[in-house]
């Protein structure tokens, strides 16, 4: 605040002047009037020494955060169309404020200054990077629609869609080398647990009726594989699709990803992306978890060999009937809770309805079966016959792994219920329609229905429901971890649940499909901009747990969209939310102040730039504009 008159007047009137610096423009207004100097005269000798010792008191009572404003409202009058054809709204979101100052921790504007050292571009790639990636969380949806919609958030975002898609370009040509910098800054914000590795694919469907071609290179005669295939997609859509395969540590963290075509075998990409998330830890010990399809043979053999654990599951259906033998031996199991030795007819026929008996109904019981495997390892050796001739044969190597089998009560109620239900359904098959014109699958409810040779006649399968009966509660898991107790393993495979957390996330609140581009490099690119979000939201969300405040993935996004301000007449902005624990939590952590009810302009610009502020961003773009 100062002191503002006109010095040239004889009688000036004295005015307590604000300077507002809303955006790129610069406004002053008269806050309070003071007086003309011939009424204060009335008051005091010296009335400009009056006047300045009333803006000496207006500014302290602004550092105390107390001051007072006298404004005029006209009721009639009306708002102002500016050539705009739909009317906009006025309020500002401040809460990326939040999610920024993890940001700023990853330290990516550092790295797009780096890679982008020797290219003559307009625009800051980091400003992009940062609006995609918070709009991404708080308002998804395409990147014209993130364009539209700039004005949402408190700031100056200024760049075009063309911008948008050559950052793109340069994001997708530094794909290794941006992972690497993020799971290596991440560590600055968190320290990363990297002792186990969680493994897991999804897929992402296009909104584009033809898969790509494959192209053969003329040069190399070397065939490239188009990106979006037809593939098996549990939607049964009639869309191509990409696949997803995502590393997540053991807070439930985002570590790397890969993009492989939908038509690919998804057990194929396991080894070569964990060779290159391995690049990133300098080969420190982890443990690779994954279910069935992802821990095939291959996996564990790369793991073993290599010096690392695996913790795999492994179908019980698909064992050898030695190893089933095994299973169903009612020998050795031990009860999860004491480690007493249970017997599996007891846990079968125990009555549930007793509350003595409610710790076995929510309780599992164990044991290990130990299992060596001959593998290939993919190399030869020389071999001498006794009539010394020789020949070149395949090397074998042993796996040594355990099967840790466990058998639940509550889970072998559910799955017998869920099957009944199956029955029920293909009971109801049988009698309305043709079993033959019915969907056919491995898990839908027409395999308990069978025909006779001609096809003539259906009925239930009785032997294949009791065959799958057998099954009932039964559960395996497959490690070569023989230092630790069965229960630390299983605990180890039950946190596997958060990968699905985080495939839910980037589908279901950050809307990250449909896909709506076409080119390889963008898709890429799209998708390492939804990691980047998703790696930023699971920082967060860990943060606020590790401050034992946990809150649900809708809570948080919900409160972070909500923190919205409105301009008033330019002099301060008005929250538009309410308090809440979220936003207590978050205060907790970051001290933003943002659970004010009112704020000056210049306190909000300083939370916007407080960390990588604008003028960094010019400076980059100048010095880029200068080669």
């Amino acid at each position: 605040m100062k002191l503002n008159y006109d010095r040239k007047s004889k009688d000036p009137t004295y005015f307590i002047q604000v300077g507002i610096r809303n955006g790129k423009k610069v406004t002053t207004k008269n806050v309070e009037r003071i007086g003309k100097h011939s009424e204060l005269l009335k008051i005091t000798d010296d009335p400009l020494k009056y006047a300045r010792q009333k803006v000496k008191e207006y500014n302290d009572n602004l550092k105390n955060s107390r001051v007072e404003y006298n404004i005029t409202i006209h009721f009639d009058d009306k708002v102002i169309n500016r050539g705009n054809i739909v009317s906009r709204s006025t309020c500002r979101n401040i809460g990326y404020l939040y999610l920024k100052e993890i940001y700023s921790s990853l330290n990516l504007s550092g790295f797009f200054e780096k890679v982008c050292s020797d290219r003559r571009i307009a625009f800051h790639p980091d400003m992009i990077n940062m609006v995609l990636a918070f709009s991404r969380i708080l308002d998804p949806g395409s990147k014209l629609h993130t364009l539209k919609n700039l004005s949402h958030f408190y700031g100056d975002f200024d760049f075009s869609h063309q911008d948008i898609l050559r950052f793109m370009d340069i994001l997708e040509e530094n794909y290794d080398e941006y992972l690497s910098h993020l799971f290596e800054s991440s560590n600055k914000v968190i320290k990363r647990n990297t002792s186990v590795c969680y493994f897991d694919c999804t897929n992402f469907y296009f909104e584009k009726e033809n898969e790509d071609e494959d192209v053969y290179d003329e040069i190399t005669g070397e065939l490239i594989k188009g990106l979006l295939k037809y593939g098996v997609s549990k939607e049964h859509r009639p869309n191509p699709i990409v696949q997803m395969g995502l590393f997540m540590d053991a807070d439930g963290i985002p570590l790397s990803m890969c993009i492989n075509p939908g038509s690919d075998n998804e057990s194929l990409c396991t080894v070569p992306a964990e060779k290159k998330m391995l690049k990133m830890f300098e080969n420190k010990d982890i443990i690779y978890c994954a279910d069935a399809g992802l821990g095939y043979n291959d996996a564990r053999v790369f793991n073993d060999f290599g010096g690392r654990k695996f913790v795999v599951t492994q179908s019980v259906k698909k064992l050898s009937d030695v190893l089933k033998q095994a299973v169903f031996n009612d020998f050795d199991y031990r009860f999860s809770q004491d480690g007493k030795p249970m017997s599996l007819e007891a846990m079968k026929s125990f009555d549930r309805t007793l509350t003595e008996n409610r710790k076995y109904y929510d309780g599992y019981i164990y044991k290990s079966i130990m299992v060596d495997k001959p593998v290939d390892l993919g190399l030869f050796e020389i071999r001498q016959s006794k009539n010394g001739k020789t020949r070149k044969v395949k090397s074998k190597g042993t796996l040594k792994q355990r099967i840790i089998v466990t058998y639940s009560r509550k889970m072998a109620e559910y799955q017998k219920t869920v099957r009944n239900r199956q029955i029920d359904r293909a009971k109801k098959i049988l009698t309305a329609m043709d079993p033959e014109n019915f969907k056919k699958g491995p898990h839908d409810v027409t395999r308990f229905i069978k025909s006779d040779k001609e096809k003539k006649n259906y009925s239930l399968d009785e032997a294949r429901i009791e065959a799958e009966a057998q099954y009932d509660g039964f559960y395996a898991v497959a490690t070569n971890i023989f230092d630790m107790k069965e229960t630390e393993v299983l605990d180890i495979q039950s946190r596997r649940y958060q990968i699905e957390d985080c495939f839910r996330i980037l589908k279901t609140n950050f809307s990250s499909r449909p896909v709506y581009h076409h080119k390889e490099n963008r898709i890429k690119a799209h998708f390492l901009i939804c990691y980047t979000a998703l790696l930023i939201y699971r920082l967060l969300e860990v943060k606020l747990d590790r401050n034992k405040t946990h809150f649900t993935t809708g809570q948080i996004i919900e409160t972070l969209q909500n923190m919205n301000v409105v301009n008033c007449s330019d002099m301060y902005y008005q929250s538009c939310y309410t308090g809440s624990d979220v936003l207590d939590s978050l205060e907790q952590l970051f001290d933003l102040k943002l659970n004010r009810k009112y704020y000056l302009p210049k306190t909000l610009n300083k939370l916007k730039k407080n960390l990588r502020n604008n003028s960094s961003i010019q400076q980059f773009i100048n010095s880029k504009n200068e080669r």
